[in-house]
């Protein structure tokens, strides 16, 4: 479908990739990964031909459609929601825009014949272009984002906001090519699972740039690293990526050696004064040129965090009968809690529920409106916040640096200077007299987290760590998390992230509660589905019991699902009977046996949804016609 030949860019002397080669079929899942600054997101902009190569060619057909979303979305300001939403080219987009904003007309004026008028003619016209599935899935997607400000003006969305819509956008749009990059961001745990569904059936390709592990592996096919300007491609999952990866380093590591002691032989034997008078000679001369010339990948370089805390007292934080508004609105009423020394606590919860908000008050930098707050004197926190400090892009990275500290002490008790501890976040001496500005978003995020560490905190507060920073960059901070010998407190919707470093979590509902759940963030769901199965399970009994609502008639939209849900069941269980029998062909393949049953679950979940939807429009059905 797409075809990547000798593509390469350079941002000023930063070569970001040379001669890049990859093809992109329909339907594969691909997750681009690599550590910050190697060139993901400017990849993703050539591709969505939103930025040029230096050089190379992209070969698709002329037909060839892409969505693209970008990390920044900067969108035109004096338009209103649904226009931004709706502004294809595609004329069935055009048509479903203009049902949509006649719908919204009808509902403020329902009395209006002009405009019931009007949404009658759009009706036929949806009947004739076979646009009812298309419009569904406009209508999912913008109810699973929380999108119901279609009349609002974008330059009046929240950052979040503006995300969602920005994702709506690309996810509505029909494309061959559906182009994302970090979708996760600003989304809240419930959301990025309907996402993950949603793009398991999505009708394009997909290639995706996002640091959340858990929505690689169940999403993605296909794992494209890009690393040191080499673009290398990996059939599979993530999981099955980090197993690949591991053997190429040792085959590298293998390589590296023989070539060694290949080009020590050819050495020696021009050492011992062989005369270049043959041809013969001075090819061999000129292959051991080339032998010193080539370089191998050593694997990844190691960020190492060794940074000391400072010595933390029994009373860390105590939270007595808090309550706190926001515009009128309680987040929470009377919740009380105590942090305790080594606390491992996650904080979840939908977005606007008050989970930063909670963070500032734990911080001692938000009143709460009743209740008390007390902080212990030994405490000294590390706030970690999102948007919290616009790093001078006309600094350089080691004086911004040594404004903390020129030297730290580990807990070890061995000193290491600022310069040191810039190289263990991967930022080499060379660079670190470069300027700010010179660094990508995410390389940005990583020295703010490196500024916030060398506080030498004992309480560290982590608002959203994983947005923007890399998978290598999570891993050791992870593991730092594990040997810190203070207390963290993170707000994430990262689930990979919540698993490895919370045993506690408090789930914030926005409606004046706050949870509080011991285990790790799967323990919570694993619990929450249980529950939700449960609640059904009772509101279809009581469903059953309750008398048939008496109605005159089914309306428009209920008589066109009930032509055609008979016809979407069949289909449905044709679909299931046919990952059945892949099942079975699959053999021992353990890993495509996985991705067929975990297709299983949802179809049959899907079926068993349309047979509940099935039984209510009957029971209408019979009831009218009696």
């Amino acid at each position: 479908m797409l075809r990547l030949e000798n593509i390469s860019k350079s941002h000023g002397e930063k070569i970001l990739f040379s001669n890049l080669h990859t093809i992109i079929r329909e339907n594969d899942r691909i997750g681009l990964i690599g550590p910050n600054g190697t060139g993901k997101s400017t990849l993703l902009k050539i591709i969505a031909g939103q930025e040029t190569a230096d050089d190379g060619e992209l070969i698709h057909a002329k037909d060839f459609t892409v969505a693209y979303l970008p990390q920044e979305e900067r969108m035109e300001e004096d338009k209103t929601v649904i226009d931004y939403i709706f502004q294809s080219e595609v004329p069935m987009m055009r048509l479903i825009r203009s049902y949509e904003q006649i719908s919204l007309s009808l509902e403020q004026n329902p009395q209006d014949e002009n405009i019931q008028q009007q949404l009658l003619r759009l009706q036929e016209q949806m009947d004739a272009e076979n646009a009812w599935d298309a419009q569904t899935v406009v209508q999912t997607v913008l109810s699973k984002l929380g999108i119901t400000f279609y009349n609002k003006n974008v330059q009046h969305l929240s950052g979040g906001q503006k995300k969602r819509v920005a994702l709506a956008k690309a996810l509505i749009e029909p494309a061959d090519l559906l182009i994302l990059d970090e979708p996760t961001n600003h989304l809240d745990n419930v959301t990025i699972q309907w996402l993950e569904q949603f793009l398991a059936n999505y009708r394009g390709a997909l290639l995706i740039v996002t640091h959340d592990r858990y929505f690689l592996n169940r999403v993605t096919n296909y794992i494209y690293e890009l690393d040191h300007g080499q673009l290398y491609t990996y059939e599979g999952n993530y999981e099955t990526f980090v197993e690949k990866k591991m053997i190429r380093q040792e085959e590298e590591r293998i390589a590296e050696q023989k070539h060694k002691n290949r080009l020590r032989n050819e050495m020696e034997w021009l050492k011992r004064g062989a005369r270049a008078r043959s041809t013969k000679q001075r090819a061999r001369i000129e292959r051991i040129q080339q032998m010193q010339e080539r370089t191998f990948h050593k694997g990844d370089e190691q960020i190492e965090i060794q940074v000391g805390a400072s010595k933390l007292g029994s009373k860390v934080i105590e939270l007595e009968n808090v309550s706190k508004k926001i515009n009128e609105r309680t987040l929470w009423e009377s919740f009380s809690f105590i942090v305790t020394p080594d606390s491992r606590i996650g904080i979840i919860g939908p977005n606007g529920a008050g989970k930063s908000t909670l963070l500032d008050v734990l911080a001692g930098r938000l009143k709460v409106d009743s209740g008390t707050v007390t902080i212990g004197e030994t405490v000294k926190i590390g706030y970690y916040k999102q948007g919290e400090e616009e790093l001078d892009p006309n600094m350089r990275i080691i004086e911004y640096i040594k404004e903390v500290a020129e030297v730290i002490t580990t807990v070890d008790g061995v000193q290491i200077t600022a310069e040191q501890m810039l190289e263990r976040f991967l930022f080499s001496r060379y660079q670190q007299w470069g300027y700010i500005k010179s660094l990508s978003g995410g390389e940005r995020r990583r020295l703010y987290l490196l500024k916030i560490l060398m506080t030498e905190p004992n309480v560290l507060l982590l608002d959203e760590p994983t947005n923007d920073l890399d998978i290598q960059t999570l891993t050791i901070l992870e593991e730092y998390i594990e040997q810190f010998p203070g207390v963290v407190m993170t707000v994430s919707h990262d689930r990979y992230f919540l698993d490895r470093i919370a045993d506690m979590l408090l789930v914030v509902d926005g409606k004046g509660a706050i949870d509080i759940v011991y285990g790790n963030y799967t323990d919570y769901m694993e619990k929450t589905v249980e529950e939700t199965r449960e609640l059904k399970q009772q509101q279809k009994e009581q469903k059953e019991k309750a008398p048939t609502p008496k109605k005159k008639k089914l309306s428009y939209l209920e008589q066109k699902e009930w032509e055609s849900i008979e016809d979407e069941i069949a289909a449905l269980e044709a679909e299931a009977e046919a990952i059945e029998a892949a099942i079975n062909e699959a053999g021992n393949d353990i890993e495509k046996v996985q991705q067929l049953y975990e297709a299983q679950q949802e179809k049959e979940q899907e079926m068993e949804e349309k047979m509940e939807r099935w039984e209510e429009l009957s029971l209408l059905v019979e009831a009218l016609e009696e």
